[in-house]
């Protein structure tokens, strides 16, 4: 081998190495992403507004004695419930039942001067018959024997009314109810009607809230309100029934009592929410998406939709109605059905191979889940 066949071939292979040293290298493999999506879905979007309201009874009676006297002592107390003809307190009787004794005893001395001047009436007649006595004679003796007979009629209203008043010393339940309230305590000196208790009726409720100036004209009689339980879920329909006509002079709002259809299930105070269909305001469908979701780009925002067939994602511009807390109400650009992507979208890319990501615990469950629109208020 002579020397310079000897040199270009170790020339060549030291090329060679430089060449190889300096190519670039071949790029990784794009790693396979794991990523949590929500299967769309849509709903309509309702806007309005909601009362805080509250349960009372349609019937609320304060009851209290038609005669003044001493309270002696009281039989109910606060959310007892009551039949009709129930006693409810009690005064003090005495000074009733002497009125109703001295009554009693006027009566018998107008039923014993009625029976005198009846017997004389007679007599006097019989005398008139034999001609003993002139005619005027009897006819003063007639007038004398009517007079003790309303005289006699007298009495009795006296005894009957001293027997209501002493009746009016037991205070009686007019309907069947829950007491709601006690004003007077054993002991009081009570002028006539003061309020002892108030009875909450049984039977029809109403919800009763307050709405602003601006409002209760779109409110009318027997329109629909949806009412809503803060303590449950129990939702119930009610109709307007009352629409106070003058605005209350500190809060300067319009008090507005519906109709409950079903008064079983709403217990008296319970606190719910009202929403009048007059003031409700429904649109079209939308879908709303956590603001995770987003990917913007400029002024577009676009979200990654996941294309299950070949299991990579594409990006997919969307437009926004409005926000709604860390929710975004999306107007156009998907459809039901559709999964979108809602977290790790910020290391995606057209095309890119992802995977579903599962919750340990959860693993048996389905990938994906359903979101669907609930009702913006």
């Amino acid at each position: 081998m002579t020397f310079p066949t000897f040199f270009s071939r170790s020339a060549l292979v030291v090329a060679l190495a430089f060449l190889a040293a300096c190519s670039k290298p071949t790029p990784p493999a794009e790693p396979v992403r794991a990523v949590k999506v929500i299967t769309v879905a849509s709903d309509s979007i309702r806007s309005g507004a909601e009362y805080s309201a509250e349960v009372r009874p349609r019937v609320e009676s304060r009851l209290g004695f038609r005669v003044s006297g001493k309270l002696l002592r009281r039989m109910v107390d606060v959310g007892q419930h009551v039949r009709a003809g129930e006693a409810l307190a009690q005064l003090d009787a005495q000074d009733f039942k002497l009125s109703v004794d001295a009554a009693r005893a006027q009566l018998a001395a107008a039923l014993a001067n009625r029976d005198l001047a009846g017997a004389d009436f007679k007599r006097f007649k019989d005398l008139r018959d034999q001609n003993f006595i002139s005619a005027a004679e009897l006819e003063r003796r007639e007038v004398t024997l009517k007079s003790a007979q309303s005289q006699v009629e007298q009495a009795q209203a006296q005894l009957a009314g001293q027997s209501n008043q002493s009746g009016y010393t037991t205070l009686l339940a007019d309907a069947a109810g829950v007491v709601t309230s006690v004003d007077a305590e054993p002991g009081q000196v009570l002028a006539a009607g003061t309020p002892v208790v108030r009875i909450a009726q049984d039977g029809a409720r109403d919800v009763v809230f307050a709405v602003p100036e601006d409002k209760v004209v779109k409110i009318k009689l027997g329109s629909a309100v949806t009412v809503r339980a803060w303590a449950s879920q129990a939702v119930a329909q009610a109709k307007v029934r009352e629409i106070s006509a003058s605005a209350d002079p500190v809060t300067r709002t319009f008090t507005v009592k519906a109709a409950l259809a079903s008064a079983d299930a709403w217990p008296l105070g319970s606190t719910v929410v009202a929403v009048a269909q007059a003031l409700d305001r429904s649109g079209p469908v939308f879908v709303k998406l956590p603001t995770s979701a987003l990917q913007h780009d400029g002024n577009t925002a676009a979200v990654w939709l996941v294309e299950r067939a070949s299991m990579t994602v594409r990006l997919q511009p969307i437009a926004l109605a409005t926000a709604d807390g860390n929710e975004v109400v999306v107007a156009s650009g998907l459809q039901p059905g559709m999964e979108v992507v809602v977290a790790g979208v910020h290391v995606l890319s057209p095309g890119q191979k992802v995977t579903i990501y599962q919750e340990k615990a959860s693993l048996a469950a389905s990938p994906s889940q359903s979101v669907s629109v609930p009702a913006v208020n």
